[in-house]
């Protein structure tokens, strides 16, 4: 499998980017030198790059691959594909899961603490009432990227909540309907997972400022910042990372947390395919991050050789 069966030689391992990613991606650069300052050949290749050899990698590693969200059956082909060649991480089983925020049913019939989501299907029994009185609620898709088509609304707009829901609907996506947390306002909690242990965390200020407005232009992570997360957040983050299925953890995770009305952790999401990881914000994350990365190249370049 992979270039390791080529030889003698450093493990090789692409980073998988997009258009979008390449151009944006602070993180980017950072770990295609770090790889290659711990001796692995690294290079960054776009995951819909035409005539790409991916067997020619030993580990192909997703990062910015930052437009899957509006091209996700050949995303996932691409996974799939791209899987039965080298290693892929996170796994496609993996990818294909976390694609569609749908895993939050599973992660709260796992036990772990979830912001209460009611997913309307297309065709689906649906009702505006569904949406309840006297409370904000959050509209979105199921399958989105960097809060795409995302707004929040006041019980006084829920009727514009409720045009939002049939919109999604009418363009055949699922549309989730969760109560906007208040505390959201005190900062989302973002905590980084490396191969498979804690790494590093940072707070970010609320997205959805303004109620009833769609804004695809907002910034993704406003006013970021490194951050230090309570023991109970620590906790939620672990339970949600133990929960993603197949028979290896994630080599990679985001698990974005906000309080509920108790001032308890509730994961908001859990990233696993194209999450931003902040590793500028803590070098030791990256050096964490390429350790695990080479461990896994490594082991499979090895043995491929053996």
């Amino acid at each position: 499998m992979g270039a390791g069966g080529n030889g003698a030689g450093a493990a090789r391992v692409a980073v998988v980017t997009s258009g979008p990613g390449a151009a944006q991606d602070a993180d980017l650069p950072l770990i295609v030198a770090g790889l290659r300052d711990a001796g692995l050949a690294a290079e960054a290749v776009h995951w819909d790059a035409e005539h790409v050899r991916w067997d020619r990698f030993d580990l192909a590693l997703i990062r910015s691959t930052w437009d899957y969200a509006g091209r996700l059956e050949e995303f996932l082909a691409w996974a799939d594909a791209t899987a039965r060649v080298t290693r892929l991480c996170n796994p496609a089983p993996v990818v294909r899961w976390n694609s569609d925020k749908r895993y939050l049913l599973d992660l709260a019939a796992r036990g772990v603490p979830v912001v209460p989501t009611r997913f309307v299907e297309p065709g689906g029994p649906w009702a505006e009432e569904d949406l309840g009185a006297g409370r904000p609620v959050v509209v979105k898709p199921s399958v989105s990227a960097g809060a795409r088509d995302t707004a929040r609304y006041e019980p006084g707009q829920l009727a514009d909540a409720a045009r939002h829901v049939r919109m999604l609907r009418e363009q055949g996506r699922t549309a989730m309907v969760q109560p906007y947390l208040r505390l959201v306002a005190e900062g989302e909690r973002a905590l980084v997972f490396l191969g498979g242990t804690f790494s590093h965390a940072i707070r970010k200020g609320p997205l959805l400022t303004e109620a009833g407005v769609v804004d695809n232009a907002r910034v993704a992570h406003p006013g970021a910042a490194p951050y230090r997360p309570s023991e109970a957040e620590l906790a939620v983050a672990r339970a949600a990372v133990a929960a993603v299925p197949g028979p290896e953890g994630p080599l990679f995770a985001r698990v974005d947390l906000a309080l509920d009305e108790g001032r308890e952790p509730v994961v908001m999401e859990l990233e696993l395919i194209e999450p931003n990881l902040f590793l500028g914000m803590n070098p030791r994350g990256l050096d964490r991050l390429v350790a695990a990365v080479a461990g896994a190249g490594e082991a499979v370049a090895g043995g491929a050789t053996a």
